[in-house]
């Protein structure tokens, strides 16, 4: 039996990072840190990275959002 998942075909840190709006250079950062779910090929410095964008996505909405270097809204000055 074939799962859906199989089916669904590996792509690029370029296909990822115009999936999620991000350089492929913070796509590779974000795999080996293992931020999102990646699948590494070869050993070595020189990995060659996969991804598949329903398991990012998924990662992606597990996830509880945080964005440590989003400035503050203003505060309102009360009259």
């Amino acid at each position: 039996m074939t799962h859906e998942a199989d089916r669904e075909p590996f792509v690029d840190a370029v296909e990822t990072g115009r999936f999620l709006q991000l350089r492929p250079r913070r796509v590779l950062e974000l795999a080996r840190q293992g931020v999102i779910p990646a699948y590494p090929l070869g050993t070595g410095s020189r990995r060659v990275w996969r991804f598949r964008l329903s398991e990012v996505a998924a990662a992606l909405r597990a996830r509880s959002v945080d964005y440590p270097r989003q400035s503050p809204a203003p505060r309102q000055e009360t009259i």
